[in-house]
């Protein structure tokens, strides 16, 4: 029996899911950590809002004499382009930016991550399992087959006889080469 590989594929995807998921929570993680140790407030501008799938909403902010942009932000239900908010970025870092009173700079990110990565390492352990009874299965079964070619090969004919023609010569006549014709 075969183990289709839709198991070992399995594997691979939640396993990328699981380290990318990591990697995103990471990331929130590190940025709140550096908003936290140098925070500077700022007002910032919404200057779009998501209108639905594929689109973010953008705040613009000015820090160290430079107008910056900040997608994906935490915005409250009632802002409207145009609209002031409250923001905190890290002294040493203005790129990592997130509202005021937040933990995180993109909230969705972290839950995401929250809820994935245990999904995902839960069906990569699953995967894994499934392909190791697997293979356990089929190293058994290799163990326990009987073997039958070889046995067939030597003990159903006498010693010093060949299997194929039981001892007897080929009755074909070899040609070696041809006559003329008369």
């Amino acid at each position: 029996m075969r183990l289709g590989r839709g198991w070992y594929l399995a594997a691979v995807l939640s396993a990328v899911l699981a380290l990318g998921m990591c990697l995103l929570g990471w990331r929130q993680a590190d940025q709140a950590d550096r908003i936290n140790a140098d925070p500077v407030k700022v007002q910032g501008t919404v200057t779009q809002l998501s209108t639905g799938t594929g689109t973010y909403s953008s705040v613009s902010y000015p820090a160290e004499g430079r107008s910056l942009t900040a997608t994906d932000l935490w915005l409250p239900e009632e802002a409207r382009v145009g609209d002031r908010i409250c923001l905190e970025y890290a002294g040493n870092d203005p790129g990592a930016v997130r509202a005021c009173g937040k933990r995180y700079p993109q909230p969705a990110g972290v839950g995401l991550a929250r809820v994935s990565v245990p999904v995902a390492l839960l069906l990569l352990a699953f995967s894994c399992y499934r392909i190791w009874l697997h293979r356990r299965g089929t190293a058994e079964s290799r163990r326990n087959r009987p073997r039958t070619t070889i046995a067939f090969a030597s003990e159903a004919f006498g010693a010093g006889m060949p299997a194929i023609s039981h001892g007897k010569r080929s009755r074909r006549r070899r040609k070696s080469g041809r006559r003329a014709l008369r």
